[in-house]
This record gives structure tokens, sequence and C-alpha cells, in this order.
């Protein structure tokens, strides 16, 4: 619940150079949120009104976050799973917008794009994705917000389908696009980890709308942020297509 006092202070109206003020504050401390204890002793000498050099700082040091995460990261290593029982229903739902936002796609004119370092860039159908082999894992989504949730999710492996499409797969990144705006990305090792799904479905049926539907992307081994939801392209490629809160200062490799 919203105190009163946030309340108030949300019903303000800015002026456009107020807000551009803001969002400079707010990026900052998405920045500062993920920098280490030595990383921050590094910006005892600035301060906040030193501009473009102190967001310099920041985002160094979050890159140098990417690389350590990056270095540690496993691509055998499995996320925990756990059993039916533990599935918890209703899933919560999580976007950047309202559930009376969540777009109407029809399957029928949907396809899956398919473009960057890859052999076949030919579109592809739900049907043709059911066709390639499937895996079902029960795993926890782990929202930045604080809040965790454990689902079933059912669908095409994305190393199966990268392999399948002859992608490079000595690229650095997958991007993917989203129907509703959104857009993240993942690195390579990432992408071809075992749990790394293209959903099609969740819980043995297919994807309801506030899921992802028709297709979403499902990564056991990330925070939630980078689980792109309705899915129509996908790109490899060595230029890093980052994301849509990644753009904005949130870790862009958030592995857990």
């Amino acid at each position: 619940m919203i105190e009163p006092k946030k309340r108030a202070i949300a019903r303000i109206k800015l002026e456009p150079a107020q807000q551009i003020q803001l969002e400079s504050l707010q990026r900052r401390h998405f920045l500062k949120g993920g920098l280490t204890v030595g990383a921050m002793a590094m910006l005892t000498g600035c301060n906040l009104q030193d501009g473009d050099q102190v967001d310099k700082v920041l985002w160094s040091m979050s890159r140098w976050n990417d690389r350590v995460q990056a270095w540690l990261f496993s691509g055998q290593k499995l996320a925990p799973t756990f059993s039916k029982d533990q599935v918890r229903n209703p899933f919560p739902f999580n976007a950047f917008y309202s559930e009376d936002d969540i777009p109407e796609l029809d399957t029928a004119d949907w396809k899956l794009g398919v473009s960057g370092l890859v052999r076949d860039k030919a579109p592809w159908t739900l049907e043709g994705l059911r066709k390639l082999p499937q895996r079902s894992d029960i795993t926890r989504l782990i929202c930045v917000e604080g809040w965790s949730a454990i689902g079933q999710w059912g669908g095409v492996p994305l190393r199966t389908f990268l392999e399948h499409v002859g992608a490079d797969t000595t690229a650095k990144f997958v991007g993917f696009k989203c129907a509703d705006r959104y857009y993240s990305s993942l690195d390579m090792p990432t992408a071809l980890h075992p749990q790394t799904l293209l959903a099609l479905d969740f819980a043995e049926v297919a994807l309801p709308p506030e899921y992802g539907y028709p297709l979403r992307v499902r990564v056991p081994t990330k925070l939630g942020f980078k689980n792109p939801k309705h899915i129509v392209e996908i790109v490899v490629s060595n230029e890093n297509p980052g994301g849509y809160w990644e753009d904005q200062g949130y870790n862009w490799f958030s592995g857990i």
C-alpha cells in the first residue's frame, strides 16, 4: 500500500526539466544498487552533482560486475527444481504495464522471426516449434522486486532451437524482441544452458496471455526481468542488444 505522503508526491506534475533530473537520479539508483562495496568506495570522492562523470563510473562498475558474474557462471550447473505440489497457483503476473494492457496476439498470424548470425532465417510457426524436442522443468522465478514463485514451464530448449537454425554459437549474445515493446538479451553461455527454454506451456497447457502467450523465454539461472514474454524475434549477434530495464541501469548479466 502506498503511504499518503508518497501518494501526494506521485500526484505532482513535473516540468520536463524536472522529469529529466528525476530519471537521472533513478538511473543512478539502479546502477548503485548493483555495485559491490569496493566499487562504491571508489565513488567516495565524487559528488552527485558531478554529472556525466559519476554516471560513467557507475556504468563502468556495473559492466565490471557483469564480467565477474559471467566468469562465475557454469553452463552445466542446474538451477534447483521442485515438485508439482510446490507450484504456486495462481502464479503472479508481472510486467511494465497492467494486466489490462497485455498484448492480444492472433496465433494464426504469429511468426517467430530469426535474424543475425544464423544460417536459416526462415520464420517459425508454433506448430513448427512444437515439432522440436521438448523439455519441462519446475523452477523458481525470482523477481528483482523481492518476490519469487515456483512454476512449471515446458518448451524447446533454446540451445536445440539455435542449433537447428544454424546459429553461430561462438557469437556473444542472443537478443529477444517482443510484441509488447519489451526486449532483452542473454550471453551465449546462458542461452545454451540446458534449462533455458523457449517456453510454449505453463502448467502443462499452452501459455496464458498473462504469462507470455504464445512464446516466452524462461531462464531459471537469471532474475525475472531476463525472462521476456510475447517473443516475436530472436537475434544472434556479437553486438550487445541490451534490454528494456538493462538500458535503464539494471545489471545486464543478472544471474542468480
